[in-house]
């Protein structure tokens, strides 16, 4: 292997990397609960490969290139791909639990978790926030900074799940999952409305809409998802009973909320690589597309089986297809890149370009 090329591949990994693990994790349990429990057990044999490896990658990473990850912790681009750390842990925790019933490691996971959301929420947000320079919105904005949304919002569905296995649930615990919904709600709120102003009312360039943008989805996917868990706690939470009509509302707006986003964010591809002719080439942010799709099935299954609506089915049924095959063709592209780094071969876009792209975003 050409430790030159290894070594400039592990300088530039970004800091969203673990949306591998969050991406798999999820649509093994969008198959584990659409009636393929051999593809949902097989992903979660695959991550849990897939999770200690990538810890070993990123502390190799923190060794040999510190500066490169430390300038990442200090870039508005690049900084909220941190969260995946929150969110990865937790969905690899539930995939634990629900497939192979492990508290125990469940427990371990969400720990995990926490103890990343803390470090990030309170030491990076907050460097981020005193910065003496900033970039503009066009150049430090993106879908990405809805990670920090979907590791709070991860954190609240593992409790949760959690909870609902014993038999008697301590109301603190009830209480920090729903105080833990109602943050990545609100937070969700600040974020998209800035993101929503970027899309709409900046320039947007095609090489501007990367995938991270389908967070958007995503986002509210997972808070619906926490939101449905919240609701089958209820029947055995007292204090989540008295404000029930006010959860089942709630996970219902953020529902239609996510469902109203695929059609534009799938508009907006269109535009991106059959029009303005962007190449489909493998990128590790494609991971953070995968993810907001295998969230969506899960979480319209939970609406589902919390409010007892039927009639959703057949979205979640279409869509766990959707989800397997975006994870299937993103994991082919990881592993051309690896062939790509071990072996001096060049690996061709799966989707070449029909002309050159022409459009840069201008000058800020």
């Amino acid at each position: 292997m050409p430790s030159s090329r290894a070594r400039t591949e592990l300088t530039n990994l970004p800091a969203n990397i673990f949306a591998i693990v969050m991406a798999t994790g999820i649509v093994s349990l969008a198959a584990g609960g659409s009636g393929l429990p051999t593809i949902g057990n097989s992903l979660l044999r695959l991550n849990t490969v897939l999770y200690p490896l990538l810890l070993i990658v990123f502390g190799t990473r923190l060794v040999l290139a510190w500066s490169a990850v430390a300038a990442d912790f200090s870039n508005h681009a690049k900084a909220p791909g941190f969260f995946t750390m929150v969110a990865g842990p937790c969905v690899l925790g539930s995939q634990f639990l629900i497939l192979d019933d492990w508290p125990v490691t469940a427990t371990v996971l969400l720990g995990i978790g926490f103890a990343h959301w803390v470090g990030l929420s309170y030491l990076m947000l907050p460097n981020l926030m005193t910065a003496e320079v900033k970039p503009p919105p066009e150049r430090g904005l993106s879908g990405a900074w809805l990670l920090v949304v979907v590791g709070t919002q991860a954190i609240s569905v593992l409790a949760s799940v959690l909870l609902m296995r014993m038999d008697s649930a301590p109301d603190w615990g009830v209480f920090a999952s729903l105080a833990f919904w109602l943050a990545g709600s609100m937070i969700y709120l600040w974020i998209i409305s800035q993101i929503f102003n970027r899309i709409l009312f900046l320039p947007l360039a095609p090489n501007d809409l990367t995938p991270p943008y389908w967070i958007n989805m995503g986002a509210m996917a997972i808070a619906t998802l926490a939101g449905a868990r919240l609701v089958g706690l209820s029947n055995t939470s007292l204090f989540l009973m008295e404000i029930r009509p006010f959860l089942i509302g709630m996970t219902l707006l953020f529902w239609a909320t996510a469902t109203w986003w695929i059609p534009i964010l799938f508009v907006l591809g269109i535009w991106r690589h059959l029009t303005r002719r962007i190449p489909l080439t493998y990128d590790h942010s494609y991971w953070a597309a995968v993810f907001p799709l295998g969230m969506y099935t899960v979480c319209t299954r939970a609406l589902i089986d919390s409010m007892h609506l039927p009639f959703l089915a057949p979205i979640a049924d279409v869509f766990v297809w959707i989800a397997l095959l975006a994870w299937a063709a993103t994991f082919t592209g990881l592993m051309k890149w690896l062939l790509a780094i071990l072996l001096p071969v060049s690996v061709p876009p799966l989707v070449p370009p029909l002309v050159p792209p022409s459009d840069t975003h201008p000058t800020a």
